[in-house]
């Protein structure tokens, strides 16, 4: 019996017209480069008949309401042309961001809270071929010094059905080559400053940091709804929180306890990247600070803190803006 290897895993993914509604993906225009996957094929609920017999012994649970749930990794990385929709873009629609697009300058991801997209994926696990529609999710975002920067996505989708199918040919050229997290390509943390919105990305303001890098979870709650006529899965509510570990001063450790206690809220960026129109900002307006805890590099002191990105006016607490120079 021939080998089935999880290194021939092929994932399309392919924004719909009408939710639930199969736009056909393709490998030639619509192939992940991805990492780190996984799939749940039937993530169904199982009924116990539970009848009564004159002996003992168990009874059939039966499938009920069902879903498929897959997860991979995306590099974080820009398109390579100014102000052109990266790869990954349609994955961000899918869980509740909208993409904007300011010609010839950048592409910018904010969320919304309504009008929610969706994708299907096709997922081919060696010549397997497992359909999701109707799919959203959330993701994490890991710009932590000494890896690679990564989107991690797990997806929900409408079960859409299995098959024996081999692996499409695929063309992978719109995807780029990320940069490792390092001070070389990344640098500080900027802490308390704004930045413009309509042109290329730059702190305007605010206090450097040295820092390990940056964690954020977009915290999309994407759920199954098992309605009669109408399965699918929803997008409800959205908390983003993330995590970061500074190299402080005496002085600025005490005043962040400070803010701390106060629930002060301050504004946190980092631009990641040296190769024009690759590069990648993410930016929190209004970040509260929480549950500092005492951390060890090589035996120097670093300060952890616990982030919980809040709105400024609506659908502002996070932004990725990329392809930018």
């Amino acid at each position: 019996m021939p080998e089935r290897l999880i290194r021939k895993t092929v994932i399309l993914a392919k924004l719909e017209t009408t939710y639930g509604t199969d736009p056909t993906p393709s490998g030639a225009a619509n192939a992940l480069v991805v990492s780190n996957v996984s799939i749940n094929a039937l993530n169904a609920e199982y009924i116990k008949r539970d009848i009564i017999r004159e002996y003992l012994g168990a009874s059939e649970e039966l499938p009920g309401a069902s879903y498929v749930e897959c997860g991979f990794d995306i590099e974080l990385v820009g398109a390579g042309v100014a102000a052109q929709a990266p790869a990954w873009g349609p994955l961000m629609r899918s869980i509740g961001f909208a993409e904007t697009i300011t010609a010839g300058v950048r592409v910018d991801y904010t969320p919304v809270s309504g009008n929610f997209e969706s994708v299907t994926i096709y997922y081919y696990d060696d010549g397997v071929l497992h359909k999701l529609l109707g799919v959203r999710g959330t993701a994490t975002l890991d710009l932590t010094v000494g890896q690679k920067p990564t989107i991690s996505f797990k997806m929900i989708g409408v079960d859409g059905g299995i098959a024996v199918a081999g692996n499409p040919a695929t063309t992978l050229t719109a995807w780029r080559v990320p940069q490792i997290v390092t001070d070389d390509n990344s640098g500080d943390i900027t802490i308390g400053a704004t930045h413009a919105v309509a042109t290329a990305p730059a702190f305007v303001g605010g206090t450097a940091f040295p820092s390990l890098g940056l964690t954020i979870d977009l915290g999309v709650n994407a759920t199954f709804q098992k309605i009669l006529g109408g399965k699918s899965v929803a997008i409800t509510d959205r908390e983003v929180t993330g995590a970061i570990k500074l190299k402080q001063t005496a002085a600025e450790e005490v005043a962040f306890m400070a803010d701390v206690k106060a629930a002060a809220k301050k504004s946190i960026g980092l631009i990641h990247g040296t190769v024009a129109n690759d590069k990648v900002m993410v930016f929190l307006p209004a970040a509260q600070f929480k549950e500092p805890t005492k951390e060890e590099l090589n035996g120097e002191r670093l300060i952890g803190y616990k982030l919980r990105a809040l709105p400024v006016a609506g659908n502002d607490e996070f932004r990725i803006a990329t392809s930018f120079a």
